[in-house]
């Protein structure tokens, strides 16, 4: 239990830092502050999912399973902090 604990508390907290780069941004660039709300409504979808997916149940194997859902969070992390330069 501690695992998925740790490993949900992971999950807030990286996409937590990318909603308050964004929201920094926002700050930065008052006049381009819409768009910075799209990539803080996908970072919230994106939270959504890989929390249900730590929740699943009648996993075959669950250390592949996580795992999986650990790479899927960096890779999930590095595309939206890829996105706020861009808009």
């Amino acid at each position: 239990m501690a695992k998925i604990r740790d490993l949900k508390r992971v999950i807030n907290n990286e996409l937590s830092l990318v909603i308050e780069e964004c929201y920094v941004w926002q700050l930065v660039n008052p006049d381009k502050a819409e768009k910075a709300e799209d990539v803080i409504d996908e970072a919230i979808a994106h939270f959504d999912n890989l929390i249900d997916r730590v929740n699943a149940d009648n996993l075959q194997n669950k250390k592949v399973h996580f795992q999986n859902i650990k790479t899927d969070l960096n890779k999930v992390t590095a595309e939206l902090l890829e996105k706020l330069p861009k808009l």
